[in-house]
């Protein structure tokens, strides 16, 4: 496929400004001591474990996903195969999800262990084409390690958030353990914003990245534009509610779910529909 990104690269900086903002928050609760640091290296540490091995569950569960068979959905089987195949890759479990919303997304920390999961919605709304535009996609998101990542990337700044909290309900910043109590507070309301910045940043240059190589997989930039469009207009006539468990998981899916009023729309984890548009239409015209 010949087109990396240096994701390696992307996600040591990524890890290394969360892992700072942890190490910073927990000395700013804790104080001045390697008791704080440790504290916040080990929740860091703990969150990130568990995200790693549960990054393959936690968005199916949150979308009522259940797996099918190739009798159950032929097209589907079809496409995947042939794509895993191409790209020498092992064939990831398939799911499909029964919420009309148009949607896909995939999940899991390697492909050895991921999953692929179509809404309802978006098998009715796409044509084969279409679709498989949007499966290589999807792949790419699994061939490029972006599910795990991005997995990640939430525990941390969940990590950051609790740390906030922390410091304002559990007497964290006290003076006398050396912690500094308006630095507390700034945490409690700044921290979750960087940590949010953040992950939105890295995330929506992987959609970028997941677009370009899944085009340069099915050879055919148009297809996915094609799709996009649709499910920009499907998914704003049938938007998801935003559960907590939907939220959670909504940077790993094609295009965002909610709607776009939503206030969470300010840190959205997807780039303009318009502009991944664009994008590809420009690389057709140069493989053209």
């Amino acid at each position: 496929m010949g087109h990396q990104h240096f994701n390696g690269v992307k996600t040591a900086v990524l890890f290394g400004a969360f892992g700072g903002l942890v190490l910073l928050a927990s000395w700013l609760v804790f104080g001045r001591s390697l008791g704080a640091l440790l504290v916040g290296l080990v929740i860091a540490l703990a969150v990130n474990g568990i995200s790693y091995w549960k990054s393959d569950t936690l968005a199916i569960k949150a979308m009522r996903a259940r797996p099918v068979t190739e009798a159950q959905q032929p097209e589907m089987y079809r496409i995947v195969r042939e794509l895993s195949v191409q790209a020498g890759q092992p064939m990831p479990r398939l799911y499909v999800s029964p919420t009309r919303a148009p949607n896909a997304f995939a999940t899991g920390r390697n492909p050895e262990n991921s999953a692929v999961c179509c809404t309802q919605g978006i098998l009715e709304i796409l044509d084969e084409r279409e679709l498989r535009g949007v499966l290589g996609h999807e792949l790419m998101h699994v061939y490029n390690r972006d599910i795990l990542t991005s997995s990640l990337a939430a525990a941390m700044a969940s990590v950051i958030t609790f740390l906030g909290y922390a410091a304002l309900f559990l007497g964290g910043g006290n003076r006398q353990n050396g912690g500094n109590p308006v630095a507390a507070m700034l945490l409690l309301f700044l921290g979750p914003l960087a940590a949010g910045l953040i992950q939105m940043g890295i995330s929506r240059t992987r959609e970028y990245d997941a677009d370009e190589d899944g085009a340069r997989l099915t050879g055919d930039p148009l297809a996915l534009a094609s799709a996009l469009r649709k499910l920009e207009r499907g998914t704003r006539a049938a938007p998801l509610a935003p559960e907590r468990d939907l939220v959670n998981a909504s940077h790993m899916m094609i295009a965002n779910p909610f709607r776009a009023k939503d206030a969470r729309s300010l840190f959205s984890t997807h780039p303009p529909m318009d502009q991944r548009i664009s994008r590809l239409e420009a690389m057709a015209g140069r493989r053209g």
